[in-house]
């Protein structure tokens, strides 16, 4: 198989007509990856993508061709996928104010152009799910676009359409982790599309690299939440005072690795109803 791209978490192999998605163990913040892994990070991201992918099945086709199929060396952490042109947006939903959406709206109290009632905090529940897609960069950071630059960029049919599917993924997620005790304040995805033209969803999804999970019995806006979820690592890097946030990263401390691990084992065995094993 040839390595045909290697990111900050996945590497793709071409297998024939498939793909290969790997899941490794690496951690990013600030758009830099860290020397230190966590153990079994790909193979929980992976296996909860799995299981969502199976749960959003009649919202949207997936890329998943096999979780099985896959070098043994990558078992678990591992899928055989489709081929996808992939879109050149970040979709994002977001159903409370955190991150970056926060500090946009702090800014100009809109968050991609969406304008949001006033006096909102760290935390607040939004009247509604809201579409904020960002760019995908391959080099610096990702900025928030509105949706009608979405429109200019891949047409108005497109647009409208994943903006829909985007909001409806969120929507149906949310839900489902709401009765298990776990809020889903927002999430990323990706769509690619296959060579007859369908609109897919790849990559990964709902995952704790790819959203932020709160535990609901812990939420209390205008503070920051309990994060479940990769913000954890966030949190503590911005606590390096003498990193400036370029290549090489810091090591993570040994008792941050495993807090990490533990809460990416919560979400996991919460949503799924599943012990994990390593």
């Amino acid at each position: 198989m040839e390595l045909v791209h290697s990111g900050k978490v996945r590497d793709v192999y071409a297998d024939g007509e498939d793909l290969i998605l790997v899941a490794s163990d690496r951690v990013s913040v600030y758009d830099v990856v860290l020397p230190t892994e966590i153990p079994d990070k790909g193979k929980i991201l992976t296996q909860l993508s799995l299981w969502w992918f199976e749960q959003l099945a009649d919202v949207v086709p997936n890329h998943v061709i096999s979780a099985t199929d896959v070098p043994a060396e990558w078992a678990g952490r591992a899928i055989r996928c489709r081929r996808l042109e992939m879109l050149p947006v970040e979709w994002i939903a977001r159903g409370y104010l955190a991150g970056l959406g926060l500090k946009e709206y702090e800014k100009s109290g809109t968050v991609s152009g969406i304008q949001l009632p006033p006096g909102l905090v760290e935390g607040s529940k939004l009247p509604e799910p809201i579409f904020t897609p960002t760019t995908k960069a391959t080099v610096g950071h990702d900025e928030f676009i509105t949706y009608a630059d979405v429109v200019t960029e891949i047409g108005e049919d497109t647009a409208e359409r994943l903006r829909e599917v985007t909001l409806e993924v969120y929507r149906r997620g949310a839900a489902i982790a709401a009765e298990r005790g776990i809020i889903i304040a927002d999430t990323k995805l990706e769509f690619g599309r296959a060579p007859d033209g369908t609109l897919v969803l790849g990559d990964e999804v709902l995952t704790s690299d790819s959203s932020r999970f709160w535990p609901a019995d812990d939420w209390q806006p205008g503070r920051p939440q309990h994060a479940l979820d990769k913000q954890f690592v966030r949190d503590w890097s911005s606590t390096i005072t003498d990193w400036d946030r370029t290549p090489p990263g810091p090591p993570i401390p040994a008792d941050v690795v495993e807090a990490t691990q533990a809460r990416y084992i919560q979400v996991y065995e919460t949503l799924t109803g599943n012990r994990w094993e390593s």
